[in-house]
């Protein structure tokens, strides 16, 4: 089975998505975190945040236990 798009809360700084997200195209999460820090700045907070809490609830969590095959 291909790759899936969760969360991944061991991996968490605040609900883990920027980390599946990171996981899942292959990015270095530091880099996303700070990407996506930017673009709520430019888009004035709201957007950004309700399309964050929205992918909160929609995006599943990861079953792994073992972290050692995401991206650190």
């Amino acid at each position: 089975m291909g790759k899936k798009l969760v969360r991944i809360p061991k991996e968490k700084i605040v609900a883990g998505i920027i980390a599946g997200i990171a996981d899942y195209f292959n990015i270095d999460r530091t880099f996303l975190r700070l990407v996506f820090i930017f673009i709520v700045l430019i888009t004035g907070f709201f957007p950004m945040v309700l399309l964050y809490i929205i992918a909160y609830f929609i995006m599943p969590v990861s079953d792994d236990t073992d972290s050692s095959n995401f991206i650190k």
